[in-house]
């Protein structure tokens, strides 16, 4: 546990400024732990809607377990077939590693839907419902969270051909984004692209078979350029009109990171890297924050963003474990670094916590912001 900064402690990098006085909005990073989206889209709306810019639809069915359902995917793919082994199963989701099986060429592979387009089309029917009922504010946006190619590729193919697959896969990623911007009016569209197993190859993490290693570089700061672009290939599609951010993640497994970050110095620069090399405006940032973290230190990077000082920022300092007391310790550290208004969130979704959280947790977040 790392020693607790007092929010009035001088720091080299800000004045002490108290959280509360530059802190705005909340952010959900779009996995919520409720049933349906119509119920997502009201119980949110009810409990912080006046604090959101966006609202997702929790990532309800299938996408409960965030990529895993992306396995049947790959599956219905030819030129691919799973290793001759036992099912590995995490989930109910069969999460055995797929192989180039020679039945078509690997520059000839095409991949089908991958429901992402399908679930936004049909989740926007009941958003445009609620919000024309009163239900949900008439300002705000549907949010799509999407993950960037390379997490599937890395947790469904075998390491010596995710080279080959990665473009179909990217192909058929940009095909679900035109597909969902056909469906949903720029105007009330926000797109997200969640960024974690970035994370897992840049810290070269262990996430059960040895350290994470990308096909396209060794160094770690080679391994994050790589990963930056990529990101940012597909976020440039995203048209103008349509609000695009980013959810940067270490990973949410049973509540755990697959490595803690010693401080906030790679997720800047992702951040940093994005924001030079996506070709449209970025509407925000998102980047966790540990539980344990509300010292100075792991927060001191920050003052190196170079971000917009038109793009949001959003922190994520709500745990439950601790509530408003510990968001607002972590706040306290950040508002010595940063410079700029920031807003609040979880440091991960939390669809995968007890439903019976979610209503107390999205509380957390209108105690700790001010409405927009």
């Amino acid at each position: 546990m790392t020693q607790a900064t007092s929010a009035t402690q001088p720091s080299p990098h800000g004045t002490g400024t108290p959280a509360a006085a530059q802190v705005r909005g909340a952010h959900l990073v779009g996995s919520v732990n409720l049933p349906t989206a119509e119920d997502t889209f009201r119980t949110v709306a009810a409990h912080a809607g006046t604090h959101l810019k966006r609202i997702p639809d929790g990532e309800v069915g299938e996408r409960f377990h965030w990529i895993l359902f992306q396995g049947e995917r790959f599956d219905a793919v030819p030129g691919l077939a799973r290793l001759p082994i036992e099912p590995v199963v995490v989930a109910g989701f069969d999460v055995r590693p797929l192989v180039l099986d020679g039945a078509v060429p690997a520059d000839e592979l095409v991949f089908g839907e991958l429901g992402y387009a399908a679930a936004a089309t049909a989740s926007y029917t009941d958003f445009v419902r609620l919000r024309a009922e009163g239900a949900i504010p008439a300002a705000t946006r549907f949010q799509v969270c999407l993950p960037t190619p390379l997490a599937p590729v890395v947790a469904f193919v075998v390491p010596d051909a995710r080279e080959a697959v990665y473009p179909a896969y990217e192909a058929a990623m940009l095909r679900e984004i035109e597909a969902i911007v056909a469906a949903v009016p720029a105007g009330d569209l926000a797109i997200q692209l969640d960024l974690a197993s970035e994370f897992a190859l840049i810290e070269g993490a262990n996430l059960g078979a040895g350290p994470a290693q990308a096909w396209f570089a060794i160094d770690s700061d080679e391994v994050l350029a790589g990963c930056v672009a990529r990101a940012a290939r597909v976020a440039s599609a995203v048209p103008a009109g349509v609000e695009l951010g980013f959810h940067l993640c270490y990973g949410d497994v049973a509540e755990k990171h697959f490595v803690e970050p010693s401080d906030t110095r790679r997720l800047v620069e992702v951040a940093n890297g994005l924001a030079a090399t996506v070709s449209r405006e970025i509407a925000w940032f998102h980047l966790p924050v540990p539980i344990e973290r509300d010292d100075v230190e792991y927060v001191a990077p920050l003052a190196d963003l170079t971000i917009d000082p038109a793009t949001e920022l959003y922190l994520g300092v709500v745990h439950h474990e601790d509530g408003v007391e510990g968001a607002q310790r972590r706040l306290a550290a950040a508002t010595q670094v940063l410079g700029r208004e920031v807003g609040v969130g979880t440091e991960c979704g939390f669809g995968r916590g007890p439903s019976e959280r979610t209503g107390p947790l999205l509380d957390v977040h209108t105690a700790v912001a001010r409405a927009w």
